[in-house]
């Protein structure tokens, strides 16, 4: 055993041992980050605003801030990138995350001196507490690598700017950079492909042992290195042992994913973002990701159902019930007030408060009332997998069809890149559709009532949604499709790539 696996079993036990105590006061804990933050932020622009000087309850708080979204901040946002200070937290923000925005364009996400350690901190704690439930530690002792970002930053109003995970690179401990790969040089290449190849010529002969990155991302890595070698992934990376991932569910690409690599091994899901690092898995057995209630973060939750009411009823975290899905609220050390994130959570636990992410309120298909969300896609693309075991899926997304050609009836369409085809498409496209019908009710009724019939799949040709991806300049890093549309931009795009 090496020394850095040494010395970070008992720093992974302080760690869990900390994490004990807050999770015993999760309520409490929440209160006071609640009044902490008000205390802070009240003689900036934003809290002046918005009266934090008379603010003294949560029930106070919601009648003084709103629930916003980056268009509501932006004019605040715009004042920080012209060099003004005091605006949403004290002082300049330490960075400008750059993150893409549907209706915004590109949104700065500000993290502060005060919220960089909830990103850095949050990462190096979900490692430690994976060593302290397993006992393994000895991946430490190898080459370790995290597909990201470029970490070249650039200046905006005076404050450094780029993409979270960019940024991260930048807060790698000193103990593990001599470690990590690739390259800083190479980590700065723009172009993915490109730096992938570089990357693979930097890793191919080095001991690697953990692997990080988004899935599809690591998917691609993992395919240009058998193309290379010819060999599984175990047996080009013997000591590789731990996979972390975050951005998307894990679960359809699994398959694939262990089948290139040749072996089980364990792995850990993050839930990072840049608005703040929420959640990671605290448990190889327990399902679902430990809320992170003590870092800085104030969070309030409301009913999916009713996140487009008028004035919808938000809840603290005492408040929350397991099975429900809640949209996600944040309020920050960096000066998010009320900002919603626009993801889904369930809470699959509250002792200690354990999430799933359920999908993005805004990706949905309900162009006939059925509002299916991401979460019931995933299952029943699971299921029908389970079923039919030889299946490998690469990437999919769903849109509606709601003008069927010759007059028949509308559908759901599923596009999906298949590694491994089903042996038989109609069983499986029967299977997945029977699941959708018994997790959605509205989905079911329009089947039975024949307003929708059954669900079409159309296969799509090896690497259309890279092909996508790269004609809309968003190939490799943090990006990645959705899996489900209310429309059919998304869908049309791929199938034109498709056919071409």
């Amino acid at each position: 055993m090496g020394i850095k696996s040494l010395l970070s079993e008992p720093l992974a036990r302080y760690i869990v041992s900390q994490q004990h105590e807050w999770i015993a006061r999760s309520v409490q804990v929440q209160d006071e980050w609640l009044s902490a933050l008000i205390k802070k932020a009240r003689d900036t622009q934003f809290g002046r605003d918005h009266h934090f000087k008379d603010i003294q309850s949560y029930s106070d708080f919601k009648e003084a801030v709103p629930v916003s979204d980056y268009e509501d901040l932006k004019s605040y946002i715009a004042r920080i990138k012209e060099g003004e200070q005091d605006i949403l937290w004290p002082g300049k923000p330490l960075y400008f995350a750059k993150t893409s925005g549907t209706t915004s364009g590109t949104k700065y996400i500000p993290i502060s001196k005060d919220s960089i350690s909830n990103h850095i901190n949050s990462a190096k704690n979900a490692i430690l507490t994976y060593i302290a439930e397993t006992g393994k530690s000895q991946f430490l002792d190898h080459k370790l690598i995290f597909l990201s970002g470029s970490p070249v930053l650039t200046d905006t109003g005076g404050v450094l700017t780029g993409r979270l995970s960019g940024i991260s690179n930048h807060h790698v401990p000193a103990y593990l950079r001599s470690n990590q790969l690739p390259s800083y040089e190479t980590n700065c290449i723009e172009d993915w492909e490109t730096k992938l190849d570089k990357i693979i010529d930097e890793t191919i002969d080095e001991p690697m042992s953990l692997i990080s990155g988004i899935p599809p991302w690591v998917q691609m890595y993992f395919d240009r290195i058998i193309a290379r070698t010819g060999k599984k992934i175990k047996d080009v990376f013997p000591e590789f042992s731990l996979f972390i991932y975050g951005g998307v569910n894990f679960e359809p690409y699994r398959a694939k994913l262990f089948e290139s690599i040749g072996k089980r091994i364990d792995s850990i899901e993050l839930y990072p973002a840049s608005e703040g690092f929420f959640a990671y898995q605290d448990s190889q057995e327990e399902e679902g990701l430990l809320l992170l209630l003590n870092t800085g973060i104030f969070y309030e939750f409301i009913p999916s159902e009713n996140f487009f009411d008028e004035n919808p009823k938000r809840l603290s975290i005492g408040e929350v019930e397991v099975g429900k899905n809640y949209a996600m609220i944040v309020n920050n050390n960096a000066g998010l007030w009320g900002y919603s994130l626009g993801d889904t959570v369930r809470f699959v636990s509250t002792n200690p408060y354990r999430v799933v992410v359920s999908g993005r309120i805004k990706h949905f298909i309900s162009a006939f009332g059925e509002h299916v969300i991401g979460e019931e896609i995933e299952k029943a693309l699971r299921y029908g997998m389970e079923r039919h075991p030889e299946v490998e899926v690469v990437e999919f997304t769903v849109a509606p069809m709601v003008t069927a050609s010759g007059g028949s009836l509308p559908y759901h369409e599923w596009l999906v890149e298949f590694a491994k085809e089903p042996v038989n498409m109609a069983d499986f496209v029967a299977d997945v559709d029977r699941r959708l019908t018994e997790l959605n009710v509205y989905y079911d009724d329009l089947i039975k009532g024949s307003i929708l019939r059954q669900l079409v799949l159309v296969p799509l040709r090896k690497n259309t949604f890279i092909d996508y991806m790269r004609a809309n300049g968003k190939l490799g890093g943090q990006n990645k499709v959705p899996r489900l549309s209310n429309d059919r931009k998304i869908a049309d795009e791929l199938i034109k790539i498709n056919r071409s």
